[in-house]
């Protein structure tokens, strides 16, 4: 049987030409025959959805760890908001959709329980042992760690897709090789030994597309969840310029809106700006360096979608808000605190006696591991915990256990 892929609406005559090109890929670590119904970057979009990885992102901390409420961001939630916003960029310039998507979706597979807290105090006993970096965890674990199908551990993803994964933030690698955020995380190099994923080019455009989606969506749902919590009120948010315009132009059109309202007219008004402003930048970068090819793209020694100068200090200004109303707050630090303590305490108890590990597939084989490889697996472990299932085994495993509300 033979299916007419023109016909299905891939829409090859619409797609720009630096496009990443599903139907050119790179190709996958385990060669796989070709899909008569989807394209290279749909089947690893749709792997990634179905992972154990992508669901546990539900119970996994954004920003409030062990919140009262049911109406915060999680992990999960945060990852669709920024699949949405990649995908609009993506659209916007006619380059794949699909893998724009994807790399939002997996970019914080490798995000511990408690997040950038239990990822902090996981880097920090395993320090010894090569530390931990989440983005690293994210490549490790849809290239090893998932385990479902018949003929290869991980989800056999294309090249392109985890190019996007490992460098959505930019290069890794300096063309001398040198790290261009420090050493280049262990899992990387490892894995770049069995398929180059050319560490020292920039990612595609759709992967810049996720990247910039990432702090565009945190950026505004943060500050939501932020006033929703009480640690944000309208008037911090005046000490933002670009927050302070926004909220006038919202009271000046609406001027008796309730709250909640209030917010959201806010928030949307928020994401478009900051959109538009990506796609200006973009569109005028793009005219100036007049890419011929995704590989155009990779090499133009720049970040093309991304903040014009004016709204990167925009975004400078919204992090220093949060960072010192939210996330320095006493209170959100003591919850910190105490997340860090279970992670550490699990990590131990799991060095000490690893069949304590009960759900993990090598537990039968750790015990004989050398040290190193012991605590990575370890590691792997804790990372894949979600906040509740993390609580819940330190009360099993301890006789206290910090309240972390």
């Amino acid at each position: 049987m033979t299916i007419d892929r023109n016909a299905l609406g891939f829409g090859f005559g619409e797609r720009s030409i630096f496009a990443a090109d599903p139907w050119s890929t790179r190709g996958r670590l385990y060669p796989e025959g070709a899909s008569l119904t989807r394209s290279e970057f749909q089947r690893d979009r749709d792997r990634i959805v179905h992972t154990t990885a992508f669901r546990r992102l539900k119970h996994k901390t954004q920003v409030f760890i062990g919140p009262d409420s049911d109406h915060y961001r999680t992990r999960l939630t945060h990852t669709i908001e920024v699949a949405q916003i990649a995908r609009a960029l993506a659209r916007a310039f006619r380059i794949d959709e699909d893998l724009a998507e994807g790399v939002a979706l997996v970019h914080d597979f490798g995000h511990t329980p408690f997040g950038h807290t239990g990822e902090d105090a996981l880097d920090e006993v395993l320090k010894p042992y090569g530390g931990f970096d989440h983005n690293a965890q994210s490549l490790r674990i849809v290239t090893k760690l998932e385990r479902r199908y018949a003929e290869f551990d991980g989800l056999n993803l294309t090249w392109e897709t985890l190019e996007g994964l490992v460098k959505h933030n930019g290069p890794l690698m300096t063309p001398d090789g040198e790290g261009t955020r420090g050493p280049v995380p262990l899992p990387i190099t490892e894995y770049c030994a069995l398929q180059d994923l050319d560490l020292a080019s920039y990612a595609s455009l759709e992967a810049q597309a996720a990247a910039v989606a990432d702090d565009i969506a945190y950026n505004t749902h943060d500050i939501d969840d932020g006033i929703r919590s009480g640690y944000l009120t309208f008037d911090m948010l005046e000490d933002v310029p670009f927050l302070a315009g926004l909220m006038r132009e919202v009271r000046e059109k609406y001027p008796n809106l309730e709250e909640d309202r209030f917010t959201h007219e806010i928030m949307r008004r928020q994401i478009t700006r900051m959109v538009e402003d990506v796609i200006g930048v973009a569109q005028s970068r793009l005219s100036r360096i007049k890419p011929m090819s995704a590989d155009d793209i990779r090499q133009a020694g720049e970040t093309i979608i991304t903040f014009s100068e004016q709204m990167a200090e925009t975004d400078r200004q919204i992090k220093k808000l949060l960072f010192s109303r939210i996330y320095r707050h006493p209170d959100i630090m003591r919850i910190r605190a105490g997340a860090a303590q279970i992670v550490t305490d699990l990590f131990h108890a799991y060095m000490e006696e690893p069949s304590l590990m009960k759900s993990h597939y090598w537990v039968e084989h750790i015990a004989g591991l050398e040290t190193p490889a012991k605590a990575r697996h370890v590691g792997d472990y804790l990372a894949g915990m979600t906040d509740t299932y993390a609580v819940r085994v330190h009360r099993q495993l301890f006789d206290h256990t910090p309240d972390l509300r």
